[in-house]
């Protein structure tokens, strides 16, 4: 099968103390210490509207960092870990003692069996449109809702990605509790989960809402990886994939959502001045009509969007 990543990297960050900082502060850190580096872009919002699926992932679990790098992002990583020592939040100085790396070639692909993960942050599935539609579900079709919105999330990276979909991609979702979990901004809500797919996908990315500030991030249980998340004994054998499952869902190319990037400045050359009824040139900031309504539609289809503008991660990266 195709690949669509054909790379991807994970760095793990083991310093002398444990890390209780936020995602945000550590890439404030990285951006003030290292401004020149080929990083930077990937983290405080500039290449957002280029690359919507985000390049460089950074992520605190069992209060330690972690980098990951796909694709493009991947060299960046590289450069970064190479220069990395110490780095000072202003209240603490950590030391790095050493940084673990697994690279991956052809980490993300189709497979003809039911692989499953397990996600190690909270998968942020639900924001405000989708949490009033969730609600109105009895259990069984709340089950099946997620399945979909799972495999629209793994549409969209495939479409990021570059690969042309042309066979069904699986996913059975299985929910700690189904009463999702409250989040303050934006209406969100998440489940602790995990889920199967005829997906192969690297440990470590995050899919759903909130991804650049760590949510949604997975960890494969199909294989051993040199970066453990957690001691497990349990060996996971791969699935036939039954379509006779009620629990098991599907998605094709024709279920990708519509992402609806940020608009770009229009830029006015020439444009006339406009006059109000005594002649006189009228205020500018003052314009009538639905220019200036707010599309909610828009906003809950892509409501990580902006939380990666470039004003937003200065705010965040604050430390």
């Amino acid at each position: 099968m195709e690949a669509i990543i054909s790379e991807s990297i994970t760095a793990r960050l083991i310093s002398d103390k444990p890390v209780i900082k936020t995602p945000y502060q550590v890439k404030g850190v990285f951006m003030k210490l290292f401004p020149d580096e080929k990083i930077i872009p990937f983290l405080d919002g500039r290449l957002r509207s280029k690359y919507l699926y985000p390049r460089v992932q950074v992520k605190i679990l069992n209060e330690q960092i972690y980098i990951v790098g796909i694709n493009e992002g991947v060299e960046p990583v590289q450069a970064l870990i190479k220069n990395l020592d110490s780095f000072n939040f202003g209240d603490i100085t950590l030391k790095i003692e050493e940084v673990e790396t697994e690279q991956n070639n052809d980490a993300v692909m189709m497979a003809d069996k039911l692989l499953r993960y397990k996600f190690i942050t909270p998968w942020v599935a639900l924001n405000a449109g989708t949490n009033r539609k969730y609600k109105n579900l009895v259990d069984e079709e709340k089950i099946l809702f997620l399945n979909k919105l799972l495999g629209q999330n793994l549409l969209f990276l495939s479409k990021e990605l570059g690969l042309n979909i042309d066979s069904k991609i699986y996913t059975k979702v299985e929910v700690q509790d189904i009463k999702p979990n409250k989040h303050d901004e934006n209406g969100w809500r998440s489940f602790n989960a995990e889920f199967k797919t005829n997906f192969m996908l690297p440990s470590y990315i995050g899919f759903g809402n909130g991804i650049t500030r760590g949510y949604g991030s997975i960890f494969s249980l199909n294989h051993i990886s040199n970066l453990e998340f957690q001691d497990s004994d349990e060996d996971y054998v791969q699935e036939e994939i039954n379509t006779s499952d009620k629990f098991l869902s599907f998605v094709t190319i024709n279920d990708s959502p519509v992402i609806n990037k940020r608009r770009k400045k229009k830029k006015y050359k020439g444009k006339k001045k406009r006059f109000s009824n005594n002649g006189n040139p009228s205020p500018r900031g003052i314009s009538k009509g639905k220019g200036n309504n707010f599309n909610k539609k828009e906003a809950d289809i892509d409501d990580d969007s902006r939380f990666n503008s470039e004003e937003y991660h200065k705010k965040q990266h604050k430390f």
